[in-house]
């Protein structure tokens, strides 16, 4: 077991499984959508499979799948899945103080479990990390049910996806299907000016450079929208104390 049984029985385990739930149905189709562009790119059953148990990590995949079609260098698409989730690191130094009390192994489970949906939903209900045991112990439930749902729902959706794929038409449109998945994701993260000012700059930059080869685009797009809105950081003034 990823996290300890006896969260099951706090009443935060079943409250973050509750709160995931609207977000369930979308986490599903793009999990779907995931697994039929897995075995369309003309990756094995067993690749797709493989893939999926063990990556879980949606952006990653798409964006990882159109250079192995493409042949790309192991590096480039090694490259382009740790620039996709190098929003992960901020997640993990933001959690960090919520879950340094527990065990290194259950640390490392957590973060691997923790998506960006459960990290939102987290955070917003819990803006501030627990002081006493008991409220430590709350918030480690609340996020693993939270993720429980998270997690079940992908995984489920996209090994259906695997199975189903050479009976679902193109015609469906999924990719679009994933597109709209996707943007649905970021338009609930765009919840400040600078994750919108990100968003922005990393879409143009990606349009600019899209004649790159090997989708290198996206490499592109990820490091411009890093560094410049660091740079943002960095130039911006101070907020003025409170008298």
């Amino acid at each position: 077991m990823f996290f300890r049984p006896t969260l099951y029985r706090r009443a935060e385990f079943w409250q973050g499984f509750r709160d995931l739930a609207p977000q369930a149905p979308g986490v599903a189709a793009w999990g779907l959508m995931t697994g039929v562009a897995m075995v369309k790119s003309g990756m094995s059953v067993f690749e797709a499979v493989a893939m999926t148990m063990l990556v879980f990590a949606g952006s990653s995949q798409l964006a990882a799948i159109p250079l192995l079609v493409a042949g790309a260098p192991a590096w480039v698409i090694l490259a382009t899945g740790f620039c996709v989730n190098l929003r992960f690191v901020v997640f993990s130094l933001h959690l960090r103080n919520y879950l340094m009390h527990l065990p290194r192994w259950q640390r490392m489970c957590h973060g691997y479990f923790t998506a960006d949906i459960t990290y939102v939903l987290f955070t917003v209900h819990y803006p501030q990390p627990g002081t006493t045991d008991a409220e430590r112990t709350g918030q480690e439930a609340y996020l693993a049910g939270n993720y429980l749902l998270n997690w079940g729902s992908w995984i489920v959706a996209s090994l259906l996806g695997v199975g189903l794929a050479n009976l679902i038409p193109p015609e469906w449109g999924l990719g679009f299907a994933g597109i709209l998945c996707l943007l649905g994701i970021q338009c609930s993260l765009a919840s400040s000016r600078m994750r919108m000012l990100s968003a922005l700059i990393a879409a143009v930059a990606a349009v600019v450079a899209y004649n790159l080869p090997l989708k290198l685009n996206i490499v592109v797009a990820i490091a411009v929208a890093v560094i410049l809105c660091m740079s943002v950081e960095k130039i911006r003034p101070a907020p003025e104390a409170a008298a």
